[in-house]
């Protein structure tokens, strides 16, 4: 029988990723098909002086196209999207992003939670949200929020995490539909984005 989720329609996915997120994507995005129907927005936490090179790490292996996202550019489906360097990323009503350098968040800059929480305003029931492995809580409050829109949530079993924390931390702060091992996170993405088609 299926999950009540499996029932529902999805616009977009949005992932949370910190310490060992480099590699943990490098599982998951190659993992998305040619022909995926929804856009994945990333933010991996980054030091301010990074170079804007995590497009450039995955762009071989992926099959989706993978890019910065820019200020004002409209969302595509079959998109990967990584938030820039010592920029917050943020998703708007018309379905754009925007890029602000407002105070860090849970000392991120990319915050994960100012990600998470304008996705859930502006998909509402329609996202999906991933939290991956971390050394801090950031992504926390937003699957909160995400989850409060009657989206769907999941989690990298903190188990299976380079770092434990971030994951363990989000399963504490909500009610998670999924708690996975890092090997089985695309298959449910990939399965759940299948509803849409």
């Amino acid at each position: 029988m299926k999950k009540r989720d499996e029932y529902k329609r999805y616009e977009a996915v949005v992932i949370g990723a910190s310490a060992g997120g480099t590699s943990a994507l490098r599982e998951i995005l190659p993992s998305l098909p040619e022909g995926f129907s929804l856009p994945v927005v990333v933010v991996q936490h980054l030091h301010p002086s990074s170079r804007d090179d995590m497009p450039a790490l995955y762009k071989d292996s992926c099959r989706l196209r993978v890019k910065q996202a820019d200020e004002k550019e409209a969302i595509v489906s079959g998109c990967v999207y990584f938030a820039p360097a010592n920029y917050h990323l943020l998703i708007e009503d018309d379905r754009t992003f925007s890029l602000s350098v407002d105070a860090p968040v849970n000392f991120s800059r990319p915050s994960i939670d100012v990600l998470f929480e304008s996705a859930a305003d502006v998909y509402g029931s329609a996202l999906i949200g991933v939290v991956l492995t971390g050394a801090n809580n950031d992504g926390s409050l937003g699957l909160r929020k995400i989850k409060a829109a009657g989206a769907t949530v999941i989690v990298q079993d903190p188990d299976t995490a380079e770092c434990s924390s971030m994951p363990a931390a989000a399963i504490a702060a909500t009610s998670v539909d999924y708690i996975l091992a890092l090997k089985d996170i695309a298959d449910v993405i990939v399965r759940l984005a299948k509803t849409c088609t």
